[in-house]
C-alpha cells in the first residue's frame, strides 16, 4: 500500500491537472530532477563508502566549474608496470557515486587506463540537489575537456544514458563528448518512458505531462521525442557494449533490446541473474567491459 505522504502527492497532481496543468508539469519536472540528500545514507551505503574510503585515497580529486555546478571528479591512474592505454570516463547512476563503480574502475587500471570518474551534480562529493540530462551532458562537457577524448565512456544505470546522450550531442549548444566506444550497464534508453513511469506513479495527468516535455525541450532544446537510445547511438555510431540482466526490477530489459536496435555497431550481452546493482561487481560483467574497450574479446560479442 502506498505510503501516506505518496497518497497526498498523487491526490494534488491529480487535482491540479484540472486546474493548473503548467504549474502542476513545473513542479512534477522539478521533483522529478531532485536528488537524495548525499548525507542521508542508509546504513549499507555507508559501509560501503567507509570500505572504499582506501580506494578513494589513491585519486587525484579535482572539482570542476560547469555552467551551473561544480562537480566532483576522480582521477585514478593505471596500475604501476601496465602498458598506458589511455583513459576511460566512468559515470555512475542516479543515488549512486564514485565508489560504488570501485570494481569497473579497478578493472580498467589493471588494464592499463587511467580511469576518470564523475560525481553527478547532487551525488557523492559534488555539490547541489538537481540532476536532469542537461546538467549532467554538460558535466561529462567539462570532464572531457580537462580530460578526453577517451578510449571508453563506461555507464551505469543514468550513467549510461547520460554517455549515450553526451556523444550524440542530443543538448543544443553541447559539442559531442570524444570517445572511441561505448559500455553501457543495466542502462535505460528512454527518457520519455521514464518520464511515463514516474507520472504514472505520482498520478501527473496528461496536460501537466505535455507541461512536463515543454521544459525538457526549454532547457535542451530538443523534444522530449528525441531523447531515445537508438536514436543516439545510430547518431554517434561508435562500437558500444550494451550489458544488462534480464531479472533488472529498476530498468526493463525492453531497454537494452531497444539499444541493440541502433545498429551492427551495438553488441548486447545478457547477465543473466545479476539485477540492476550486483551487475556492477560480477567479475565476468568486469572482465568483458575491459575486453571490449582493449578489443580482445570483441569478436566474442556478436
Amino acid at each position: 500500500m502506498a505510503s501516506f505522504g505518496m497518497k497526498v502527492i498523487r491526490g494534488v497532481f491529480g487535482a491540479a491537472e484540472h486546474v493548473a496543468p503548467r504549474l502542476s508539469g513545473r513542479a512534477a519536472f522539478e521533483l522529478f530532477c531532485r536528488t537524495p540528500n548525499v548525507k542521508s545514507l542508509s546504513d549499507g551505503e555507508r559501509r560501503a563508502v567507509e570500505r572504499a574510503s582506501a580506494f578513494m585515497a589513491e585519486a587525484r580529486h579535482h572539482r570542476l566549474k560547469t555552467r551551473t555546478d561544480c562537480v566532483a571528479v576522480h582521477e585514478f591512474r593505471p596500475e604501476p608496470g601496465t602498458e598506458s592505454r589511455g583513459t576511460v570516463l566512468v559515470i555512475h547512476g542516479w543515488r549512486s557515486r564514485t565508489e560504488y563503480m570501485r570494481a569497473l574502475i579497478e578493472g580498467f587500471r589493471g588494464a592499463g587506463y587511467k580511469v576518470v570518474s564523475l560525481d553527478l551534480p547532487g551525488h557523492g562529493h559534488s555539490i547541489g540537489r538537481h540532476l536532469n540530462m542537461v546538467n549532467a551532458v554538460d558535466a561529462a562537457r567539462v570532464a572531457g575537456e580537462w580530460f578526453g577524448p577517451f578510449a571508453a565512456v563506461v555507464g551505469h544505470s543514468f550513467g549510461g544514458a547520460i554517455a549515450a546522450n553526451a556523444v550524440a550531442a542530443s543538448v543544443k549548444g553541447m559539442p559531442p563528448l570524444k570517445a572511441q566506444k561505448l559500455v553501457l550497464i543495466a542502462a535505460p534508453s528512454s527518457l520519455p518512458a521514464i518520464f511515463d513511469e514516474f507520472s504514472n506513479r505520482l498520478n501527473v495527468g496528461p496536460r501537466s505531462r505535455v507541461a512536463m516535455a515543454d521544459r525538457v525541450k526549454h532547457l535542451s532544446g530538443r523534444p522530449l521525442n528525441e531523447f531515445t537510445g537508438d536514436r543516439q547511438l545510430a547518431a554517434a555510431s561508435l562500437p558500444t557494449l550494451i550489458v544488462h540482466a534480464p531479472d533488472d526490477r529498476e530498468v526493463h530489459a525492453d531497454h537494452a533490446k531497444r539499444y541493440a536496435g541502433a545498429g551492427e555497431h551495438v553488441h548486447l550481452h545478457w547477465a543473466d541473474g545479476l539485477g540492476h546493482r550486483r551487475i556492477l561487481a560480477d567479475r565476468d560483467v568486469v572482465a568483458r567491459a575491459v575486453g571490449f574497450v582493449t578489443g580482445q574479446r570483441e569478436s566474442t560479442l556478436h
